[in-house]
């Protein structure tokens, strides 16, 4: 998206963009580790890799990424999160504020994520966003997922935006690749869960926003007058 097109719409990825989903993750998977008989793994070290869902959680705090073990562990791992999904979950602070101000300039938002709709509507209803987005587009919402572009141009078919009058931002490089495929304006959000080994510089988005607060003014919106 080209910053002299006016901006029509902005869709958000969930987990480590719009919601802080981490505590929540983490913990169904130390209670997976301990059904097991192992020790907690350090809330830090598994953070980091929240966004890319419960395979890389699992891969991490068992050590196998592949077969029936794995597959059963996965399936108890999304079991446990499921009963604990919103517990400590949160709007990462200062992000309804730019949800507010988009509201108020009458610019529709979204969310465009991979997490399954069996486990984004509930979040999203616990969390009183469901009625408040102009659409929800999950995983399993269409035959393709991110990198794919085709959930963000669907997103921006629903929303009656042309996908150029739109903005993604999520904390992913895949999310980068899906918005710059649709053509959108692409913003990195440094403050979700970007590991140290990963360099979102590379992944050639339009800005890299190191707080919610920055958003506003990486949309290219000033502020209104009191």
């Amino acid at each position: 998206m080209s910053a002299s097109v006016a901006l029509r719409a902005v869709l958000f990825d969930l987990d480590g963009t719009l919601l802080d989903t981490a505590p929540d993750m983490c913990r169904a998977l130390n209670l997976l580790r301990a059904q097991e008989g192992m020790s907690p793994l350090p809330f830090e070290q598994l953070r980091l890799h929240v966004s890319h869902g419960a395979a890389r959680l699992v891969a991490v705090g068992f050590g196998c990424a592949a077969g029936d073990r794995f597959e059963s562990l996965r399936v108890r791992f999304l079991d446990l999160y499921r009963g604990h999904l919103c517990e400590s979950t949160c709007v990462f602070d200062g992000l309804d504020d730019v949800l507010i101000e988009l509201e108020t300039r009458d610019i529709p938002w979204g969310v465009v994520t991979n997490k399954p709709a069996w486990l984004t509507d509930p979040l999203m209803d616990a969390l009183g966003l469901s009625g408040r987005a102009g659409c929800v587009i999950s995983g399993d919402t269409l035959p393709e997922k991110k990198p794919h572009p085709l959930p963000l141009l669907h997103a921006a078919g629903l929303l009656g935006v042309p996908p150029a009058s739109c903005a993604y931002v999520g904390d992913a490089e895949r999310d980068i690749q899906a918005g710059r495929a649709a053509g959108m304006r692409t913003l990195v959000a440094g403050f979700g869960y970007i590991s140290a080994d990963e360099d979102p510089a590379a992944w050639l988005a339009d800005r890299v926003v190191s707080h919610p607060g920055e958003l506003l003014d990486a949309l290219g919106l000033q502020p209104l007058p009191a």
